[in-house]
């Protein structure tokens, strides 16, 4: 629950609860926070036996972090029999990725050079030499402003 409080700002909590509560009214009154947690706790665990209990038999193994969409749909995928672990381990984006980079920066990625070499040798008979240049380019040589259109603004 509190995961992600430092130290300095627990420290800076504890001193403005000293300065709100003072120093002599602190202990009882972390002694009823404390309390009501636990009475909280204690409610919550009873309500869950009783639903469990008029759930009857079936549901035994229910559990009530499944009702939490995230839960449910993340053990639903780690579930073997539809076999997406096969599925998602077959997929190495990184490499995806760099085949992708490699492709818009025109070199040949490395797991591809091989294969493709025999039929890159025959496809760059051609004019552009095989692989299409993808870098951003003026369309005018020189810097000329676009003629004016009245009827697109």
């Amino acid at each position: 629950m509190f995961n992600d409080i430092g130290p300095l700002e627990l420290v800076t909590l504890i001193v403005l609860a000293v300065l709100v509560f003072g120093p002599d009214k602190l202990p009882k009154l972390i002694q009823d926070v404390t309390r009501t947690i636990r009475k909280i706790r204690e409610f919550s665990e009873s309500a869950k036996q009783d639903i469990r209990q008029e759930l009857g038999p079936e549901f035994k193994d229910f559990e009530f972090e499944d009702l939490n969409p995230k839960t449910f749909i993340r053990k639903q995928l780690d579930n073997d029999e539809l076999g997406l672990k096969e599925i998602r381990n077959g997929f190495d984006l990184k490499k995806e990725m760099a085949e992708v980079t490699d492709a818009v920066h025109g070199r040949e990625s490395e797991s591809s050079g091989s294969s493709s070499s025999s039929s890159s040798s025959s496809s760059t008979s051609g004019s552009s030499g095989g692989s299409i240049d993808m870098t951003k380019k003026p369309e005018n040589p020189r810097d000329e402003r676009p003629p004016y259109d009245a009827d697109a603004t």
